[in-house]
């Protein structure tokens, strides 16, 4: 029929117009800021830094590998990494950003690289509410301002944190069991050089 898409098109804007009127899943308009609409898992604005435990500087989990920095299209991170090294999730010794800036006043929030850290550290906000006066250095954040705690990132994508966690937890146990594993190899090679030292005849004088 000549112009089934048209009227189908037409039926389904007056359906959404109608139907915003009556129903809250189609609420277009809140009187903001009095009231607002919760954000979905999916939301995103800008980057934050996940850090596990009470200390955002010493749980922080990112290793400044710098894949973010490269694999970001506009280029608004920075990243300079550590001199030394501390001890990780694993207890592996691991560098550590001595600089991580952001510009948001750049940043195009795409999530790319939240998509390429392989250590689980960089995730995406749903915090939309950053106007300042200052263009430039008011948009300028440094890794104190970026770092969030693990608790704050389920709280806003409760399915990606417990993926995340998940995945983190697999890999502990992994390291855990090399290391048990690592152990009982030296203990049973010590005891095997034990055993064989004690076998050998002692020489004649």
């Amino acid at each position: 029929m000549l112009g089934e898409g048209i009227i189908k098109g037409m039926a389904e804007t007056a359906r959404n117009f109608l139907g915003s009127y009556v129903s809250d899943e189609r609420l277009t308009t809140v009187q903001y800021p009095e009231e607002r609409i919760p954000q979905i898992e999916n939301a995103r604005q800008f980057p934050f830094l996940v850090f596990d435990g009470d200390d955002p500087m010493k749980g922080m989990r990112c290793v400044a590998c710098q894949i973010c920095e490269k694999e970001c299209p506009p280029k608004c991170i920075y990243i300079v990494k550590s001199k030394d090294k501390k001890p990780d999730y694993k207890n592996q010794q691991q560098f550590y950003p001595a600089t991580f800036d952001i510009d948001l006043s750049v940043c195009m929030s795409c999530g790319i690289c939240a998509e390429v850290c392989p250590f689980e550290s960089i995730k995406m906000d749903t915090e939309f509410e950053l106007s300042t006066t200052d263009r430039f250095g008011g948009l300028l954040v440094n890794k104190h301002q970026l770092a969030k705690s693990n608790g704050h990132y389920r709280k806003i994508h409760p399915g990606d944190a417990a993926a995340s966690d998940a995945a983190l937890a697999a890999e502990l146990a992994k390291a855990q069991a090399k290391a048990k594993a690592d152990v009982e190899a030296k203990a049973k090679a010590a005891a095997e050089a034990k055993a064989k030292a004690a076998v050998q005849p002692t020489p004649a004088t």
